[in-house]
C-alpha cells in the first residue's frame, strides 16, 4: 500500500451501540461494512489493496450474530500483519447488564446467544466469549451512561481526521458514587475540596451555575491543585500525541459528580481549548 489505510474493528456486546458507532465514522467519509465474517477480513484487505487508494478509511463491523465464523477472528487479524500501511484499530463497546437487558427489553429483540433462553445468560456468555478480544482492543467504551450524541462524538474525536497539530483531549467529570469511567486514560480526584453540597442554597444546583463554580474555585486548595494539576497536564499532553496516542480521556471524579467535578472539568476545558481540540461531557450532572 503506498498510503497508509485506516481500518477501524468495532466489536463489543451486543447493545453497546455499534452501529451508532459505525454510523458515526460513515457519516464521516469511512467505508462501512456491517457484520462481516472475519474469515472475510484479510480478503477485503486485499480489495482495498487493489482499489489504488480510492478506499482511504474504512471501518467494519464484527460480532457474535456470525457466531459460525467468529472463531476465525484472530487467525484473521493476525494476517493483518502482513499488509503494509494498513493501520488496524479494534474498538470495544461493552455497558453494564443492567443496562444492555433495558436495551433490549425497549427494542424487543433477541439476544443472539439466548434465542429462546434467559437474557442475561446469553449477555453474560457473550461477555465471557469476547473477553480475549476485549483484551486486544485499543479503545474500550463503556457506554453505560452514555447518550447516543455522546457516543458519536467520542469516534469522530479519536477516528476522523483531526485538526493538524491540534491533539484531541477529552475531559469527563463524574461521580464515584455511580463507577468509575473504564476508558479514562487519567482519573483524577477532587473530593478534598471543599464541597458545595453542604451549603444549602448551592446543593439542588451544578458546577455550571457561577454561584458554585465560584465557590469551588474560592479556596486555596483548589488555586494550588490547579497550578499543579496543569503542569503536570502540560508536559504529559505532548508526550501522549509524540508516542502516537490517538487521544486522552482526562476524567475528573468527586462524590456525586455534579458540583466539584463539573466545576473542575470545565475549568480544564477553558485552559487546554487553544493548544489541543478539547471536548468535555458531565456524565453525572442529571443523577440526583
Amino acid at each position: 500500500m503506498d498510503q497508509e489505510i485506516s481500518m477501524v474493528i468495532i466489536t463489543g456486546m451486543s447493545g453497546a451501540g455499534k452501529t451508532v458507532a459505525m454510523q458515526s465514522l460513515e457519516d464521516n467519509g469511512f467505508y462501512c461494512i456491517d457484520n462481516l465474517p472475519p474469515v472475510l477480513i484479510p480478503k477485503f484487505a486485499e480489495l482495498i489493496e487493489q482499489s489504488g487508494g480510492k478506499i482511504g478509511r474504512v471501518a467494519l463491523v464484527i460480532d457474535l450474530r456470525g457466531r459460525q465464523f467468529f472463531d476465525q477472528l484472530f487467525t484473521s487479524l493476525n494476517q493483518l500483519n502482513q499488509f503494509q500501511g494498513l493501520n488496524v484499530k479494534i474498538v470495544y463497546l461493552d455497558a453494564s447488564d443492567q443496562t444492555l437487558i433495558s436495551r433490549y427489553k425497549q427494542t424487543r429483540r433477541r439476544h443472539p446467544l439466548a434465542p429462546e433462553g434467559s437474557l442475561l445468560d446469553g449477555i453474560q456468555r457473550e461477555r465471557k466469549l469476547l473477553e480475549e478480544l476485549k483484551g486486544r482492543a485499543n479503545l474500550i467504551l463503556d457506554t453505560s451512561r452514555m447518550k447516543p450524541l455522546q457516543l458519536r462524538e467520542r469516534m469522530v474525536d479519536s477516528f476522523v481526521i483531526k485538526e493538524e497539530g491540534r491533539f484531541p483531549v477529552y475531559i469527563l467529570s463524574f461521580g464515584f458514587k455511580y463507577g468509575m469511567p473504564i476508558d479514562a486514560d487519567l482519573v483524577f480526584d477532587v473530593r478534598f475540596l471543599p464541597n458545595p453540597h453542604y451549603v444549602d442554597s448551592l446543593r439542588p444546583r451544578t458546577g455550571k451555575d457561577p454561584e458554585v463554580a465560584e465557590y469551588v474555585m474560592k479556596w486555596k486548595d483548589t488555586e494550588q491543585f490547579l497550578e499543579q494539576l496543569t503542569q503536570f497536564l502540560t508536559y504529559l499532553l505532548p508526550q501522549y500525541k509524540r508516542e502516537g496516542k490517538g487521544q486522552i480521556v482526562i476524567a475528573i471524579g468527586c462524590t456525586g459528580g455534579k458540583h466539584r467535578s463539573v466545576t473542575i472539568a470545565d475549568y480544564l476545558y477553558r485552559y487546554y481549548a487553544q493548544d489541543f481540540r478539547t471536548s468535555i461531557a458531565h456524565r453525572d450532572i442529571e443523577k440526583e
